[in-house]
């Protein structure tokens, strides 16, 4: 019995090495796969920045020249004289700010009302909503642009800022499964207390949901950032136009310059990078705990 004993706690510590060398081979060849794939990923974005800081002989160059022989900045000088850069990039964060703030208040407000209060008819109201996400946008597209041009609102931001403080489903959906997530005995110690719903909504809840809140404010930021569509049924006044349509006149007309066409669009993309590199973190959380309750 002594040696069966000795027997049974000496396996496992043989059988340790080995569970470690497996897992250690495992999180290499998963790190070698994530790296490749990044690598790849980012193939293009270094050819368009390298791209705007090389001569035209090393962008025409053959064999490729990857690593500029000679640093210039004579792309970006020449593109921002045409591309009106900083005028584009005040239309653009006029919608991305009003819609992003217009997109956090209406869905968590509706998401509240399918989340924490209890009537009768809220998960049928919910699951029309999410019906809604699976019309395309070219489906209502017609429509809405007639729509608003009958409103007068051709033209002008109004198109791209308003509906959006009617709710956005997607977003309504997130943030109901984080507002489901949060204890109901702090609503119900809030009611005691002679708070009414409104209270509870914006002194409880929405101090406790900022991770779900700036993982919304982010996605809107750069959902309006990167529309090019909408601005391109709405806006015909090149003062109006956002960076992304802009850019996209701007590779029409210079198309064979490509020297300035990278500037131009290293300048649009850059923005994004740095927003999204310092909210990351925030960005992430928020995407992983709205999932935690169904």
């Amino acid at each position: 019995m002594a040696v069966a004993h000795r027997t049974a706690h000496a396996l496992p510590a043989r059988r340790r090495p080995e569970g470690v060398w497996q897992k250690l081979v495992e999180r290499i060849v998963s790190h070698t796969v994530l790296i490749t794939f990044s690598v790849i990923f980012m193939i293009p974005f270094f050819w368009m920045v390298s791209g705007s800081l090389k001569t035209g002989q090393d962008l025409n160059a053959f064999p490729v020249v990857w690593f500029p022989k000679t640093l210039t900045l004579e792309n970006y000088i020449a593109g921002l004289q045409v591309f009106p850069f900083v005028r584009y990039l005040f239309n653009t964060l006029v919608i991305c700010v009003f819609s992003m703030i217009g997109a956090v208040l209406s869905s968590s407000f509706v998401a509240y009302g399918l989340a924490r209060i209890e009537w009768r008819w809220r998960t049928p109201l919910f699951v029309v909503i999410l019906s809604t996400m699976m019309v395309p946008f070219y489906v209502t597209m017609v429509p809405l642009f007639t729509m608003f041009r009958a409103m007068g609102w051709t033209n002008t931001y109004l198109p791209l800022i308003v509906p959006h403080f009617f709710g956005v489903p997607f977003f309504i959906f997130l943030l109901r499964q984080f507002f489901l997530s949060i204890p109901r005995e702090l609503s119900e110690s809030a009611r005691v207390d002679g708070a009414n719903e409104l209270v509870i909504y914006w002194r409880i809840i929405l101090p406790l949901a900022k991770p779900a809140l700036a993982a919304v404010a982010l996605f809107q930021f750069l959902t309006s950032w990167n529309d090019l569509l909408g601005p391109l049924i709405y806006l015909s006044d090149a003062d109006h136009y956002t960076l992304s349509l802009g850019l996209t006149f701007f590779r029409a007309e210079y198309s064979s310059q490509f020297g300035p066409l990278m500037a131009a669009s290293t300048v649009v993309v850059l923005p994004v990078i740095v927003v999204f590199f310092f909210a990351q973190r925030t960005f992430i959380q928020g995407i992983t705990l709205t999932g935690m309750k169904g």
